[in-house]
């Protein structure tokens, strides 16, 4: 069942946006050469407990996991993309991390992801990690009232395919506001002008990941970590969205900080 939301109800999804935003932005400056993968897992425990809010995340036991998550991060490095299970590990020069976050607030859900390479950038590491946003991007400006699903699909497959990357199908975005997960499945590849109406008040998670030579994956024996099936590098980026009268509106926007890429939706002149 899809729930469309009040311009109230989305407002107050933009609380909890508003905060991961600004957490991720954090985070981002974190990570560095030298850093362990906890002390990036305690320091958002920290400010998540701080806030007041509630980890979407630690309780999280799908049917694919060893579950309860029992993190508030998902930390994926290098070849690993999806669902990146914090241990400890000290980030390299050179090492591409992807960190994936989702909180509520007084009951209201958001979801927004960012990869970065800590220390010094491989040049084919920034094309992914800009395919993904540019991607992301995309599937933002696509996302207009009165169009449809497949329009957002096909945006991100698009731009991907232009990169010269394949899509995998397994994992896309999805419908968000009272929980984590609802409907709508937003896949990465699709067909124009197919599936549901984009209608004013429906909330999604947009999020494009993309691996850098296959669209297989594969997972780790801690039944969480999802990584590309060759080994090659990856990336993810990710925004939760409402759908207003008006157009796409951004609800997990990052501060600019002065270093590091734009984020997306500050890019995007569809996305205010």
């Amino acid at each position: 069942m899809i729930e469309l939301k009040s311009a109230e109800e989305i407002g107050r999804m933009g609380v909890a946006g508003q905060f991961v935003g600004e957490l991720l932005a954090e985070l981002r400056g974190v990570a560095a050469v030298g850093v362990n993968l906890m002390d990036i897992e305690r320091h958002a425990r920290r400010r998540i407990k701080e806030r007041g809010a509630e980890s979407c995340y630690w309780d999280y036991a799908p049917s694919f996991g060893r579950g309860p998550f029992r993190n508030v991060l998902c930390l994926s490095v290098n070849d690993a993309v999806l669902h990146g299970l914090p241990h400890e590990y000290v980030l390299r020069d050179g090492d591409l991390l992807s960190i994936d976050m989702a909180v509520g607030i007084e009951g209201w859900v958001a979801d927004s992801a960012l990869s970065v390479v800590v220390g010094t950038p491989d040049p084919a590491d920034l094309k992914l990690i800009e395919a993904t946003e540019v991607a992301l991007e995309a599937g933002i400006k696509a996302a207009q009232p009165g169009g449809r699903l497949g329009d957002i699909s096909a945006a991100i497959g698009e731009v991907a395919h232009s990169y010269g990357y394949g899509v995998n199908g397994e994992f896309g975005g999805h419908g968000i506001g009272r929980t984590m997960h609802e409907a709508p499945h937003v896949a990465n590849s699709g067909r124009p002008r197919r599936g549901m109406k984009l209608d004013p008040g429906l909330t999604i998670a947009i999020e494009p990941w993309l691996c850098a030579a296959t669209d297989k994956i594969r997972y780790d024996e801690d039944g969480w970590t999802i990584r590309s099936a060759d080994g090659s590098r990856t990336a993810h980026s990710e925004h939760t969205i409402a759908i207003t009268e008006s157009g796409p509106q951004v609800l997990t926007r990052r501060p600019a900080t002065g270093t590091g890429p734009a984020d997306p939706a500050r890019r995007s002149a569809t996305a205010p």
